[in-house]
């Protein structure tokens, strides 16, 4: 999996709460400056963690039964999961290194 994942409420358990690899999501939507500045990074990131971890995407919009699921106050919010919980949650644009660190702990 080299891209992040489009996720929805349809697919978010299987590709979240049952993934056997840490997932780092982030909620994000399209009018969202600070999520479109926070977007590459993401990708980048997907990038380099293929294979060991997940990235996925969920646009509050058009899944806000996710975004009130998990009490999505502001946005661009990221959460990361391992096995099947939310584990760390921050909100607003980060660095990468600030995302990596995440999801190194997660996987050591």
């Amino acid at each position: 999996m080299a891209d992040e994942i489009i996720l929805e409420e349809s697919n978010f358990d299987k590709e979240v709460l049952q993934s056997d690899v840490p997932v780092l999501v982030d909620f994000w939507a399209e009018w969202c400056g600070p999520c479109k500045m926070l977007g590459p990074t993401i990708e980048e990131i997907a990038r380099d963690y293929s294979g060991r971890a997940k990235v996925g995407k969920v646009n509050v919009d058009q899944n806000s039964g996710l975004a009130e699921k998990y009490g999505i106050r502001g946005i661009p919010t990221v959460i990361l999961f391992k096995g099947g919980q939310a584990v760390e949650q921050i909100v607003g644009v980060q660095t990468k290194d600030a995302l990596t660190a995440l999801l190194d702990k997660a996987l050591s």
